[in-house]
């Protein structure tokens, strides 16, 4: 039975190691999504301002505003699948680790039960002679 204890406890340290890569993988997504809006908000800011280049050259403010808007949605998708892997991950580690405890449990009682054993064994024995 300590053998599967070990075995649980160095899942639960894999499924948490897991959980903090997708959570870190989610936080990378949510910064490059707000910098890709944060662009598209300031090229059209420069767009609408005067004295810019805009009247020069609009197709290319108009390309760089929508590639800006494209890579938001693109990382705010990949932000939301990265959020429901979290979700799996979390509910797999909450899972094995309520394994690891009822099997820590498990092996604990069972220790004990044998020391109990082994007194009551002594003092029958004790008794005897």
């Amino acid at each position: 039975m300590s053998a599967r204890k070990e075995r649980l406890r160095k899942l639960v340290k894999v499924q948490e190691q897991l959980k903090a890569l997708h959570e870190t993988r989610h936080a990378g997504f949510v910064s490059e999504a707000v910098a890709a809006q944060n662009e598209a908000a300031e090229l059209v800011e420069r767009f609408d301002s005067e004295g810019s280049m805009s009247s020069m050259f609009p197709e290319i403010y108009h390309q760089r505003i929508g590639k800006a808007l494209a890579r938001q949605e693109e990382n705010t998708q990949l932000a939301r699948n990265e959020a429901d892997k979290v979700a799996t991950a979390t509910a797999r580690t909450n899972m094995v680790e309520r394994a690891y405890r009822d099997v820590r449990r498990q092996v604990d009682r069972h220790i004990a039960d044998r020391e109990r054993l082994d007194l009551i064994e002594r003092n029958a024995t004790s008794d005897d002679k």
